[in-house]
């Protein structure tokens, strides 16, 4: 138990001052997070030498930010969301795929390696476009709205790819495996709205003028949605985030929204110094300048895909070219990806260094390029710092 304390005391320390430094040279604070993780992780520095625990807590940060965001969504309005960004999202994927899978195999991967690099890299990041998303303005909420929509078909994308991986070596089809998801998500969701609307209305009705009782009830009703997901066979992540859309449906949404805020950006503070804490620069250095390629590559054609797309399903330009920068890098599934690949003998190592720190090269560039040109909570300019 000590050791966890230590460690935890030393990271949040280091993260102080590295984030007061690149805090004062004008560089975004996620950032110093990743900083962080690679200078004082376990091939860093070694202050903190095992990262399982830290890692294991820090996806409480994602299952609070997908909460959150559904906690905005009403479902009528997510449902009506997902048609309007439906195509934009699986094309979008699609040309992420593609320019991951080429671009890996001029630089000299083989066939089936450039396949599972463009699976991997194929999604935007959740945790990255949500953190830098600003809420206050009707333009912001109608960009949040579009983002989170997209993310959250992705994710659900990804969850598929995850399913199919694994039941690749149960010999199942992709279209049982899709079918089985799809009803699962379906099941999901309509027993979350019929606990809200007959079990969840009463009890609320009893505790609301004790706060702590329903920041608590909050939590519980997060973790328990996502509990149910993750037995049921999908992800603790898209319960929590049908738990906050149906949730969305009663006026207490806010006020628990506003609660959980600082308890979701300690975990995700966590988040993403395990991510830079991950990266062993003597394994990746020999990949960095083929992973620096297709990051740079990937950060510019991936907000042109979106850009474009949106454009098609009639979003107006600024909108889209906004959403299609903000979406523009790879997503934490990456990792899940690549290591459900290399458990299974998909890949190999180098492969997996590969695209893990192609994803953080892409995290960095994109949340470079959003605090520099776009509001977000976490800006560099003042004028650029919206909640």
């Amino acid at each position: 138990m000590e050791k966890y304390f230590l460690d935890l005391t030393a990271l949040v320390v280091a993260t102080v001052i590295v984030s007061y430094v690149l805090m004062r040279l004008k560089q975004p604070l996620l950032i110093a997070y990743i900083v962080t993780g690679i200078m004082i992780g376990p091939w860093g520095f070694k202050i903190i030498k095992e990262i399982d625990f830290i890692s294991a807590i820090s996806h409480l940060g994602i299952i609070f930010l997908l909460f959150l965001a559904g906690l905005v969504l009403h479902p009528q309005k997510l449902i009506r969301l997902f048609r309007e960004v439906f195509w934009a999202t699986v094309l979008a994927s699609l040309l992420s795929f593609l320019t991951a899978l080429l671009v890996s195999l001029l630089l000299g991967f083989g066939v089936c390696e450039s396949l599972f690099v463009g699976i991997a890299l194929m999604f935007s990041s959740t945790v990255l476009t949500v953190k830098l998303l600003p809420t206050t303005k009707l333009h912001h909420k109608k960009i949040g709205a579009i983002c989170i929509g997209v993310l959250i078909l992705e994710d659900i994308l990804a969850v598929l790819v995850l399913a199919f991986i694994h039941a690749y070596r149960a010999e199942l089809s992709f279209l049982t495996v899709s079918a089985i998801i799809l009803l699962k998500v379906a099941a999901l969701f309509t027993v979350a709205i019929l606990f809200e609307r007959y079990v969840f209305k009463y009890l609320i009705r009893h505790i609301e003028r004790v706060h702590e009782m329903i920041f608590i009830f909050a939590i519980a009703w997060c973790f328990g949605n996502g509990w149910l997901s993750y037995r049921i066979g999908l992800s603790f992540e898209i319960g929590a985030f049908i738990a906050g859309v149906v949730l969305a449906r009663h006026p207490v949404s806010l006020f628990i929204s506003e609660r959980l805020k600082p308890l979701r950006d300690f975990f995700l503070l966590l988040f993403f110094f395990s991510l830079g804490a991950r990266i062993n620069l003597s394994l990746t250095l020999g990949l960095l300048p083929f992973a620096l390629l297709l990051s740079v590559i990937y950060v510019i054609l991936k907000p042109i895909y979106f850009n474009k797309l949106l454009q098609w399903r009639e979003e107006n330009k600024s909108l889209s070219k906004e959403a299609g920068i903000r979406l523009g890098q790879s997503s934490e599934f990456s990792l899940l990806i690549g290591l459900a690949l290399l458990e299974y003998g998909f890949i190999t190592h180098r492969v997996f260094n590969f695209i893990e720190i192609t994803t953080v090269l892409t995290i960095m560039f994109s949340s470079y390029i959003v605090v520099f040109l776009y509001p977000t909570p976490i800006g560099v300019n003042k004028s650029l710092i919206q909640d």
